[in-house]
């Protein structure tokens, strides 16, 4: 008797021990329950065959941060470091469903060339409340939270004098003030990735901010500057911190890409990356163009 009371009172003041290997995989379902519930087009299994893991990272309301990573191989030495990003606007349906695609790309045809740390969804509160909107829950643009010198200057009096406090593109009241910003920033510092591609959705074309020159074409994509704003991921990590953020915003939200159109954003975003991932690429590139141009 006494050594089941010892057994009960143990595991009463410490109930994660027995459960905590399956922690993790308990969270992923239940997040592709809800993704799987949300999107069209990835269904919950789509979801839980990526297998996905739970990051630290946690949103305003709880939800986990999933990630994926394709690792170097040990048949060869990777080009260099992406970080693929979906779902930084929670009402970008397309923005998430198309990184979904390219991960089943990946688990089928990984072969070592890059090593590739992907999160899907960054908002996930701000896709899957009932009504899914482009902030969080705390009712803040992400993607212009990022830090700013002078913050009040900077990003707030942008919001306040060019957009007329457009409380879609809310900056916050300071930056990083987000638990999803602030665990991306420093995801950013742990992995350290030589390029950051960010999916967006809807203006159709392909952004870019960051040293050398952005990608002119991914699928029918065409590159077209959209500008750089104060507290946005590629003012952040583009031009503040020189990592080339390409962002490719796709034609609709809530309509996906044909199959072929992506494919060929996919096959033209991994060119791109191979001649520029690093500055030793780019300037091999370049070499290698100069030797195949006709005298």
């Amino acid at each position: 008797m006494n050594k089941l009371i010892i057994t009960i009172t143990f595991l009463t003041l410490f109930p994660f021990l027995p459960v905590q290997a399956d922690e993790n995989q308990i969270l992923v379902e239940q997040e592709c329950k809800r993704i799987g519930d949300k999107l069209g087009s990835v269904n919950v299994n789509d979801c839980l065959a990526i297998n996905l893991v739970a990051t630290d990272g946690r949103s305003v309301k709880g939800a986990p941060i999933l990630l994926k990573e394709y690792p170097p191989l040990p048949s060869r030495s990777p080009l260099g470091k992406v970080l693929l990003i979906g779902g930084i606007h929670g009402d970008e349906y397309s923005s998430v469903s198309i990184i979904f695609k390219w991960m089943r790309i990946l688990d089928e045809y990984h072969s070592g060339l890059f090593h590739w740390n992907i999160i899907p969804l960054l908002n996930p509160d701000g896709l899957l409340r009932k009504d899914s909107q482009r902030m969080n829950e705390n009712d803040v643009d992400l993607n212009r939270n990022f830090p700013m010198e002078d913050w009040e200057n900077t990003a707030l009096k942008y919001w306040v004098d060019k957009t007329d406090k457009n409380p879609r593109r809310y900056p916050g009241k300071a930056a990083l003030s987000e638990p999803e910003s602030s665990w991306l920033a420093e995801y950013i510092n742990e992995f350290n990735p030589d390029v950051i591609v960010a999916v967006h959705a809807p203006h159709g074309i392909v952004d870019y901010d960051g040293p050398r020159n952005g990608p002119y074409k991914l699928g029918r994509l065409y590159l077209n500057l959209l500008g750089t704003y104060p507290g946005s991921l590629g003012n952040y990590a583009g031009i503040q911190r020189e990592i080339p953020v390409v962002t490719i915003e796709l034609p609709y939200a809530g309509i996906m890409p044909t199959r072929s159109e992506i494919s060929s954003i996919w096959r033209d975003m991994v060119k791109w990356l191979s001649e520029n991932i690093t500055e030793e690429a780019y300037i091999e590139s370049l070499d290698k163009n100069q030797v195949a141009a006709p005298s």
